[in-house]
């Protein structure tokens, strides 16, 4: 990819966002955000609860706001942005991405697999080319599988009818040669845009998005102040002006992007996101971010350290929506013991 190849900037702070305010975003909160991103020429902005279509539970979160309610919010104010949706089979059907496409026009929806799992997205692609929508395919908890096989499941999405594919670092474990590796691994792999989506657990969003689009990813997701879970999500005021100076255009008026990302932090976050010792420790592990708070209950109720309980579930390669197995591993800890420190972090 050469620096004057547009990038696609997809915002997701409105539905990865989520995650740091339990799912909490409310009509005003969405609309005045979407009002003002699509005003700054983001291109593809994200709605939804954190965990996407359908995922609004008493296991993971349950949104003030049902799917219809955040997604009617943000349509009326995505009038110069394609609002896009996620689903992740298991949390959202078939019917979901029906009424996303058709009853609220979405324009871009992604299907969410673990990083192992392709086979899982080709119903739900083939629905979303019949609906005429663009379909995405992404793998989650990427660092999990080698270049190898991520470009072979991302190869099977394509073959689905996926219009994009890519990874998400879901627990914010890649460095840049990572990256680098797992993205011309897959762009050698498919003749599709191949997407990134980076969390900020080691402080390397930017600089894992910067890799990402110089090995060959056209689609860099974003959140404005780098609102998520934990230490959040790549900072898409920053990502933009860094790529703006590396020389990539990506059509944003940035100025205006960094008055939405005001709005953002006055509007939609008590806080943003910093990269404390837990979130530190979940990057190191490759444990999904949004274990914090699960992961703090168990390791205080257990008497062990949050360090030792995260070791233990990167060993265990738990992923998101295995929440009940923490309390397990916690047991685990106290009863057999273990030292964080003795663990090679290489």
């Amino acid at each position: 990819m050469t620096p004057d190849t547009p990038l696609i900037i997809h915002d997701a702070t409105l539905r990865d966002g989520q995650h740091a305010v339990r799912h909490q975003l409310d009509h005003e909160q969405i609309r005045s955000y979407a009002t003002a991103v699509t005003g700054a020429r983001v291109p593809v902005v994200e709605i939804g609860h954190g965990n996407g279509l359908g995922a609004s539970s008493l296991q993971i979160g349950r949104g003030k706001l049902t799917d219809d309610e955040m997604l009617s919010a943000a349509r009326e104010a995505l009038t110069g942005s394609r609002m896009a949706v996620l689903m992740a089979p298991g949390w959202g059907t078939s019917a979901d991405l029906r009424n996303a496409v058709i009853r609220h026009g979405a324009d871009v929806a992604r299907i969410a697999v673990h990083c192992t799992e392709a086979n899982a997205t080709e119903r739900h692609l083939n629905v979303l080319r019949e609906l005429g929508a663009e379909a995405q395919g992404v793998l989650m908890m990427s660092h999990m599988a080698s270049p190898e096989q991520l470009a072979e499941q991302c190869a099977l999405m394509a073959e689905y009818g996926a219009q994009a594919v890519g990874l998400m670092d879901s627990a914010g474990h890649y460095l840049p040669g990572d990256v680098t590796a797992r993205i011309e691994a897959i762009t050698a792999a498919v003749n599709v845009p191949v997407l990134f989506h980076g969390h900020n657990n080691l402080g390397m969003a930017v600089a894992n998005s910067v890799a990402a689009v110089q090995a060959g990813a056209r689609i860099i997701d974003a959140c404005a102040r780098g609102f998520g879970a934990g230490a959040g999500n790549t900072q898409l005021e920053v990502l933009v002006a860094v790529l703006e100076r590396y020389g990539y255009p990506t059509g944003i008026d940035l100025r205006h992007l960094a008055d939405a990302a005001d709005l953002a932090e006055r509007t939609l976050m008590p806080a943003p996101p910093t990269i404390d010792s837990t979130s530190l420790a979940s990057g190191l592990a490759g444990v999904f971010s949004g274990f914090k708070t699960p992961v703090l209950a168990a390791a205080d109720k257990e008497g062990v350290h949050p360090w030792d309980l995260f070791f233990e579930l990167g060993d265990r390669q738990i992923v998101a929506g295995q929440e009940d197995t923490i309390p397990d591993a916690a047991r685990s800890v106290a009863t057999q013991g273990r030292r964080s420190a003795d663990v090679s972090l290489a």
